[in-house]
């Protein structure tokens, strides 16, 4: 049996509300999940860790992320990988707009979806 395809446009997609002056669209597949932010000037998200391989891709702007003991400055083009279970946390020094790849599937940011289209729906 053939499996449904997923094919959507990102600008289709409603930013969903992350962080103060961060949005975000997701997709996830069976085993990874993939979210598209955007970050307004002096947006950031405080240390955190977690369970899950990250690879993340400035697509435009800087963003200057602390990532266990280093501080390092990220330009548009830049690609990090974060190992589990290290913390970071970061500034969006101007606009930016990035792409996080994560395995496995962020259960978390799945249920944070789920929950915003309820209630866009009425029904949350």
């Amino acid at each position: 049996m053939e499996k449904a395809l997923f094919c959507k446009n990102l600008s289709e997609m409603p930013g969903i509300p992350m962080l103060p002056g961060a949005k975000a669209r997701f997709i996830h597949s069976q085993n990874m999940s993939l979210v598209y932010w955007d970050f307004e000037p002096g947006a950031g998200m405080t240390e955190h860790a977690h369970p899950h391989e990250q690879i993340l891709n400035l697509l435009e702007g800087s963003f200057e992320l602390k990532v266990g003991s280093q501080t390092l400055r990220l330009e548009s083009g830049s690609v990090l990988v974060i190992p589990p279970h290290v913390p970071h946390s970061g500034t969006a020094l101007t606009a930016c707009r990035a792409l996080d790849v994560f395995y496995p599937v962020r259960e978390d940011f799945q249920k944070k979806q789920a929950e915003y289209h309820l209630k866009a729906e009425g029904r949350g």
